[in-house]
């Protein structure tokens, strides 16, 4: 939000911009948000491993329209990850 508020006036739309932006670029590189790797979390696939590139294009525009990362299931992982194959652990 400081970027977003620095560069383009706090606007809603530069908000979901820069993060959909840093999930894409941050999860097939880093293998996690600069969120997730200051908390020791990593992003990889169900079966294990790198993530790829499409996965974290899907998980992030479910994350997007929200409704995905409010429904999760016992294994408490969100229906974003789900749906992209995708579970975040600690490294």
């Amino acid at each position: 939000m400081l970027v977003s508020g620095m560069f383009f006036g706090g606007e809603a739309w530069a908000n979901t911009a820069i993060f959909a932006l840093m999930q894409i670029v941050f999860l097939p590189t880093l293998g996690g948000s600069i969120g997730h790797r200051i908390f020791g979390l990593r992003l990889i696939r169900i079966t294990g491993g790198w993530a790829g590139v499409w996965r974290p294009l899907v998980r992030t525009a479910l994350l997007i329209i929200v409704l995905p990362a409010l429904v999760w299931d016992s294994d408490q992982r969100g229906f974003h990850d789900k749906v992209a194959g995708t579970v975040l652990i600690r490294a």
